[in-house]
């Protein structure tokens, strides 16, 4: 069997059933699996980097479908959102603006202890007022543990009574273990992780509002995506509704027009 050179330098074996459960964890139909996996074996060749094992993964479901690439792409655009968790924040903070919420990110606040520095603050006026953490995690499987939701509690205990939060928020990208899910439903935190709540995790959440990271567009380098993560634009819908946030960049009145065309693929 062939090997495969992965980014942090380590060589393995590939594994087709490795590569299939992906897909499944992400929805891919089972036609759609064998049609990947019957390509990706006739491409491989002594250690592949697993990017270019990737690259064909995504070529063969965009041939499949926008719907099948997309999925498969969300999660590692999300992780993307890095290396530090300061994109992620501002996505969530977009995401919590599109459920009606006024958001700010990055405040420090002084408790009855220390100060503290909340990722989100999210309030409804006469609603609720939310104190929430974004946890990112940009490497696969990596799970959000009890700890994360030990020391939101204690932020929260310490800051709820002067700044006057109604309630505690977990957000995180990856999944959540038992123990951190456990503890933070019995204190009454909400948790947002990439499957839960069934139906309103985050994946849904991206999926259904169309709130799709500028990380997944192919269209993008690395280095361009960078610099709008760096401006603050996190969402592809900010490009769409104005496109000159891409003069940034610095690129050709062609190259712009295909960016613009990927968006509207994703946003329709």
């Amino acid at each position: 069997m062939v090997n495969v050179l992965k980014a942090n330098g380590n060589i393995e074996q590939f594994s087709e059933e490795k590569l299939r459960d992906s897909m499944v964890r992400t929805g891919i139909t089972q036609t759609a699996q064998n049609k990947v996996i019957s390509n990706v074996v006739q491409k491989l060749y002594k250690n592949i980097p697993t990017s270019e094992v990737y690259r064909h993964v995504t070529k063969t479901l965009q041939d499949e479908s926008h719907l099948s690439k997309t999925r498969y792409t969300l999660k590692r655009a999300i992780m993307e959102l890095g290396p530090t968790g300061y994109p992620f924040e501002d996505y969530v903070s977009e995401i919590l603006k599109i459920k009606g919420y006024v958001t700010e990110v990055r405040s420090i606040l002084t408790g009855k202890c220390v100060n503290h520095e909340i990722d989100v603050i999210a309030e409804k006026p006469q609603v609720e007022k939310l104190m929430v953490e974004a946890k990112f995690h940009n490497a696969p499987g990596i799970h959000t543990d009890l700890h994360v939701s030990l020391y939101t509690k204690a932020r929260f205990d310490d800051l709820k009574e002067k700044y006057k939060f109604d309630r505690a928020w977990l957000f995180t990208n990856t999944k959540i273990t038992p123990d951190a899910l456990a503890y933070a439903l019995c204190v009454n935190m909400g948790v947002v992780s990439w499957s839960y709540p069934q139906g309103e995790g985050l994946r849904d959440l991206v999926e259904n509002n169309r709130l799709y990271p500028v990380t997944i567009l192919s269209s993008l380098s690395q280095a361009q995506k960078q610099l709008l993560l760096d401006s603050h634009i996190v969402l592809i819908n900010e490009i769409q509704k104005n496109n000159e946030c891409l003069d940034l960049l610095g690129i050709q009145p062609d190259r712009k027009e295909r960016i613009i065309e990927e968006v509207k693929s994703f946003i329709g």
